[in-house]
């Protein structure tokens, strides 16, 4: 029985459950005009800076803001700034606040806010630990403005902090930002668009958001995380459906209004529909990868690592989480198949399933049959099939696999534990990224191998560090090329991050919501709904 055929069947014996929707309201009051959406995953983490999943990016962008941004054509813009300055020698960067900034608890947003919380985001961000590096000092000017003094010129400092995902720059105020970054923040107030309303959250079930009444949007339109926020329904509600059918009868029932990730099975039900719009709305897409625990037994050694790589095949996970080729592609590039610092190096050992080079291997290496424990989350469609199709190409080679299975906020939880698998730890996870979060060796933080200080998995390889840095300094276009090319050697031999395939998602939303952002991100600002 194919993948495909298995989750439609689970999929369907499950929408025979009762509906979550019965159990939680998701209805607004009276008076409100309201759109509910069910989100890729459930909402459990709420602190946008301590994790890189993408649901509580999400949350970050309706109710924070940032200091600069990227719009629809890359460019960089101003957001909460009003204009910033670079010193001739290009060392000294001065950034003046645009007026009329306020947190959602009407205090005002001043420089004394900013400082703290791009340190406490630089911390945890590859990118932002690359420029923190070559940071000499950050200070207040006044209350609208502040600069940041470098070692070393560079225009790293507005690549950075107009970031758009992963973890971006987002501001908090001075006492929230604060908090040490190894700890989750426990106060929810923005600058943004739309307030937390925390006294209606029920985690994994029901995240709302509401009109931020005193926000004042930039003037210019409205371009991907740039321009002019306008907010045009009272309240935004996130529903917590992990059912992917209960979802998408609720979504044609009318019940709920979006749903950010269709499943392929499930599209043409949807298609048929005519008071749905369906089709992809992030242009740019995503990969799906894997990551190997570097610090224990068996991924510790480095020709394991590259047998498992030779044992899992891209076709055969692009078809375990897609199925339909319409949506998909096979691409061994790290920073993307079709973006600036594509190479395809490594091709032959990360695309195609080789079971007995992989066999070849692990007997080259001695391996003495030490499991590998593998996480599934099982609650988003998007990541449910990954494990299950790397376990069993990594049995066919051999190794002794155990798949546990969990929902995705534990995943997230899990895969930050250092521990010994064996006391809870893990040997691999995968997960997806959009190509914005990996175009080139510093956005990309799974490239980070800078021990235990790097992303989940902590590599250790002082060489890919040091190419790191000579990209951040670096502005001719060949030698940026030249060093991300070697970045992909090098993370490609030692296992760092391997690719499994691109593909789009496939939203759908009722005909009811207009102006719905057309991005790489779901942002809810713009979309007008007409009713309730």
């Amino acid at each position: 029985m194919s993948f495909r055929v298995l989750n439609l069947r689970s999929a369907l014996a499950l929408s025979l459950v009762a509906s979550v929707s019965g159990a939680i309201s998701y209805a607004a009051p009276a008076s409100a005009q309201t759109v509910t959406a069910v989100l890729h995953s459930p909402l459990r983490v709420l602190d946008p800076i301590i994790t890189t999943a993408y649901i509580t990016r999400n949350h970050g962008y309706m109710i924070y803001d940032t200091l600069l941004a990227t719009d629809a054509d890359a460019r960089i813009q101003p957001q909460m700034v009003e204009k910033w300055e670079a010193s001739e020698d290009g060392k000294t960067y001065t950034f003046t606040l645009r007026p009329g900034l306020k947190w959602h608890d009407n205090t005002p947003v001043t420089s004394a806010d900013c400082i703290p919380s791009i340190k406490r985001w630089a911390e945890r961000d590859k990118m932002g630990q690359v420029l923190l590096d070559l940071v000499a000092d950050m200070e207040v000017v006044d209350d609208k403005t502040f600069q940041i003094v470098l070692k070393e010129p560079t225009n790293l400092v507005l690549r950075a902090l107009a970031k758009p995902s992963g973890t971006a720059p987002f501001m908090m105020p001075k006492r929230i930002a604060e908090t040490p970054s190894s700890q989750a923040i426990t106060e929810h107030i923005g600058s943004g668009p739309f307030k937390w309303v925390a006294d209606e959250f029920k985690p994994g079930l029901k995240a709302v958001y509401a009109k931020n009444t005193d926000y004042v949007p930039r003037s210019e339109p409205a371009s991907f995380t740039a321009g002019g926020k306008v907010v045009n329904v009272e309240r935004v509600v996130w529903a917590g459906m992990p059912d992917s059918m209960t979802a998408v009868n609720a979504l044609m029932n009318g019940e709920i209004d979006y749903i950010e990730q269709v499943p392929y099975d499930l599209l043409p039900i949807v298609e048929q529909n005519k008071d749905l719009k369906v089709g992809i709305i992030d242009k740019v897409g995503y990969q799906t990868m894997y990551r190997m625990n570097f610090l224990y037994p068996p991924f510790n050694n480095k020709l394991i690592r590259q047998a498992a790589m030779y044992a899992v095949g891209q076709e055969q996970v692009m078809q375990g989480l897609v199925g339909n080729d319409k949506y998909y592609k096979t691409c061994a590039a790290l920073f993307g198949c079709g973006m600036p610092y594509e190479s395809l190096y490594g091709e032959d050992m990360v695309v195609p399933s080789n079971i007995e080079k992989a066999k070849a291997l692990l007997k080259e290496a001695g391996y003495d049959g030490t499991p590998v424990e593998i996480l599934q989350p099982t609650d988003v469609t998007g990541l449910a099939a990954q494990p299950i199709v790397i376990a069993e190409a990594l049995r066919k080679a051999g190794f002794k696999v155990n798949l546990q299975a969990m929902d995705w906020q534990t995943v997230v939880t899990r895969r930050a534990v250092m521990d010994p698998p064996a006391k809870g730890g893990w040997n691999i996870f995968s997960t997806n990224w959009s190509l914005l979060d990996i175009q080139d060796p510093l956005r990309d933080s799974a490239i980070a191998t800078n021990g235990k200080d790097a992303w989940f998995g902590w590599p250790d390889i002082p060489a890919i560090e040091d190419l790191r840095h000579k990209f951040a300094m670096a502005s001719d276009a060949k030698e940026l090329k030249a060093i991300s090319d070697e970045v992909q050697r090098l993370a490609t031999d030692e296992g760092v991050a391997p690719p499994l395939g691109q593909y789009y998602n496939v939203a759908a939303y009722r005909t009811s919501l207009t102006d719905v952002p057309i991005e790489p991100i779901p942002l809810f600002w713009s979309i007008k709904k007409t009713g309730k």
